[in-house]
């Protein structure tokens, strides 16, 4: 029974502690969700300002054309062999980028 009344309380936690804790958690979700993301945006921002008139590029949806010409927000693509199917449609459509030779 003596050993029970002399058995020593648990010390509490200091709140420093708490504060390196959360701060490493941070850290953490920094560097696995975060930055990638910042690094693809940039990479993919590259993508899309580095199309020029003559380029043949990829849609998200799967069609390939090749660029006629280019305003702000928009490109002006030629889908086939066909010369009259010109479709205009958002940068942010693009998905991959070949320059001619």
């Amino acid at each position: 029974m003596n050993l029970l009344l002399t058995a020593e309380q648990p010390t509490e936690i200091p709140v420093m502690f708490y504060v390196l804790y959360l701060g490493i958690m941070i850290g953490i979700f920094y560097l696995l969700f975060y930055r990638p993301q910042k690094k693809e945006q940039k990479k993919r921002a590259a993508l899309v300002n580095s199309v020029e008139v003559g380029d043949s590029i990829l849609t998200t949806s799967g069609f390939y054309g090749i660029v006629i010409d280019i305003t702000d927000e928009d490109v002006i693509v030629e889908f086939g062999n066909n010369k009259n199917c010109r479709i205009p449609m958002k940068k942010a459509a693009i998905e991959q980028v070949e320059k001619p030779e």
